[in-house]
């Protein structure tokens, strides 16, 4: 069984979570067209309260196993390596049944009296199956990435993507179509009774946004039907003489004692992380409600000609809408973590491994070549995000309307994916070298401080949603901070933010600047909006390369992990590059 090295792996992860990416913009950006800001307000509600549970199912528990076979393989363990699947199997099972009944059963008194849409119900009633089938896939994604096998991972989120996309898109118009068809002929939408065309359409758009989300629950029982079928016919690639020859496994129980003292605080990080869009969801549309109440016209004065008619004529709706605007900005933001997330997944495996074998010099080497990467590819993602912020959300949610409420909040969201998208491989480097608890405290604190300033500058009539960049901006940086300090504690090994972020941010900074530069000197000439926003990114990164090239951030042994890197490596070394 060969495996694959860190920066492989991650390459192959990254590489999958980018098709995962243009496939999900290609899902979302239709489907705001389809059920506008009000639907995604109620698509997103509905995601989020189960985004906890469902980030249990695919990061919690994947990370447990993955750590877990990882420190047996590198230990020649392989007869328990097979165990810790057997036994994960019944447990992440009946975490998932208990997870799909607890939703369903909170469900209605959530919407009801926390979200403050009963509409939300339906699209989160929806979304309850698919907790099940994400903790069933849990157990293979986890073992593979255990053994450094990024491959069925990567391709299991492109089936879940694809199905989420052609069945999403095709219910919400499907809805969208019908409900209008049976309110023209019978009052009713779906069967629920409508008492105007108003209400008809915000129930249409309920719907709709079901809808949507069956499409997410198909994808997750896909992703779960390819990865078993994958491993009913190739299994894991181990050599039976292999296990003959390796130590008994332990028993059950002592196996799954194991797993679940890693499980606990690994799941608790899991749902803390997720708990950050739950934070929003919850407090976010009461705040404004309440800013509404006590000084709408200051709060309506913000969003002057960006609000459409519909909502100023139903007021209660307009924290709904104003939460679906933000939820855009966030579906961006959101993309810069999710590249890195792939870097964590691939980076604990490796790090486990230098850990288990003592070897600091080792160990040193896979943990700064993960943050060096990190920085990379984050810094000019998300500094691009705020030079670049009106552009993108024009570009993508059409000009005009609620674009400038997007790009407003984007610039915010800008700096704090930096912070996320670092936080992210930091805490699994901290779960590698045993230290699965100490995430889960800093992101404790990190969502308090969180939940505190979205709670005083949401409840800011001026601010209102704006609050809620500035909260995730600040937990996030004090999470990757607090973190890097940890990390460097617990290994013992020294860690310089300067040295290992200095070029790549001074690189981003001038690929932003171009970016932000280009723009306005081809708008300025005439050129398109579309088309200047489309060469602005371009010219940064064209700018970002030259930049790295020229101030030689790029390390040689960073490359060479990479496939085909030995080539690259000498291509660089020749022309001084390096």
């Amino acid at each position: 069984m060969k495996k694959q090295s860190f920066l492989y792996g991650a390459v192959i992860l990254t590489a999958g979570m980018a098709v995962v990416k243009v496939i999900g913009a290609v899902f979302k950006i239709p489907l705001q067209h389809i059920i506008g800001e009000y639907g995604m307000g109620l698509f997103n509600a509905a995601y989020n309260f189960y985004g906890p549970i469902f980030s249990l199912a695919t990061a919690g528990f994947p990370v447990a196993v993955s750590r877990l076979v990882s420190e047996n393989a590198s230990l020649g363990r392989w007869n328990h390596v097979r165990a810790v699947k057997a036994v994960a199997a019944p447990i992440f099972l009946l975490f998932g049944l208990t997870g799909t009944i607890a939703m369903t059963l909170l469900a209605p008194s959530y919407c009801r009296h926390v979200a403050g849409s009963e509409w939300a119900l339906y699209p989160m009633l929806a979304l309850t199956p698919a907790i099940l089938s994400a903790c069933w896939g849990a157990v293979y994604r986890g073992y593979y990435e255990g053994l450094r096998n990024m491959g069925p991972t990567a391709v299991s989120e492109i089936v879940e993507a694809a199905v989420k996309l052609c069945l999403g898109l095709g219910l919400a118009c499907f809805a969208v179509k019908r409900g209008a068809e049976e309110f023209a002929r019978q009052g009713t939408v779906f069967g629920v009774a409508a008492g105007s065309p108003d209400q008809a359409g915000f129930l249409t758009l309920a719907f709709a946004a079901a809808g949507a989300v069956l499409g997410v629950t198909a994808g997750s029982f896909a992703a779960g039907c390819y990865l078993w079928l994958r491993w009913q016919s190739k299994g894991d690639g181990l050599p039976l003489r292999v296990r003959r020859q390796a130590p008994p496994a332990e028993n059950w129980s002592k196996t799954a004692k194991a797993l679940l003292k890693i499980t606990g605080p690994v799941a608790a990080g899991s749902i803390a992380i997720n708990a950050a869009g739950l934070i929003d969801a919850t407090f976010l549309q009461s705040r404004v409600a309440a800013c509404m109440s006590a000084a709408p016209q200051v709060l309506l004065s913000a969003y002057q000609g960006m609000i459409p008619a519909l909502y100023l004529e139903h007021p209660e709706t307009l924290p709904t809408f104003l939460y679906g605007c933000y939820t855009l900005a966030m579906t961006l933001y959101l993309l810069v973590p999710a590249l890195t997330q792939a870097i964590g997944m691939s980076a604990l495996p490796a790090v486990t491994e230098a850990w288990a074998r003592g070897g600091r010099p080792q160990l040193r080497e896979r943990m700064e070549s993960v943050l060096r990467v990190t920085g990379l590819v984050c810094l000019p993602a998300g500094l691009g995000l705020t030079a670049l912020a009106e552009p993108i959300a024009g570009l993508l949610y059409g000009q005009g309307g609620s674009a400038p409420i997007v790009a407003g909040v984007l610039r915010t969201l800008g700096p704090a994916a930096v912070f996320a998208a670092v936080s992210t491989p930091l805490s699994s480097m901290l779960q590698a070298v045993g230290r699965a608890g100490l995430p889960v405290k800093l992101l404790a604190v990190a969502m308090t401080l969180k939940l505190g300033v979205n709670w005083f500058l949401c409840g800011v009539p001026q601010v209102n949603i704006q609050g809620a960049g500035v909260g995730t901006l600040a937990c996030y940086s004090f999470l990757a901070a607090s973190q890097l300090i940890a990390l460097g504690r617990v290994t013992g090994v020294r860690l310089r933010p300067g040295r290992l972020f200095g070029k790549p941010l001074g690189c981003a900074l001038l690929c932003a600047c171009a970016a932000w530069a280009a723009h306005r000197g081809l708008t300025q000439l005439g050129l398109g909006s579309g088309a200047s926003a489309g060469a602005a990114i371009g010219a940064g990164g064209l700018v970002y390369a030259a930049s790295l090239l020229a101030s030689r951030a790029l390390a040689k042994k960073d490359l060479l992990m990479l496939p085909g890197g030995e080539k690259i490596a000498k291509t660089l070394e020749k022309r001084g590059w390096m």
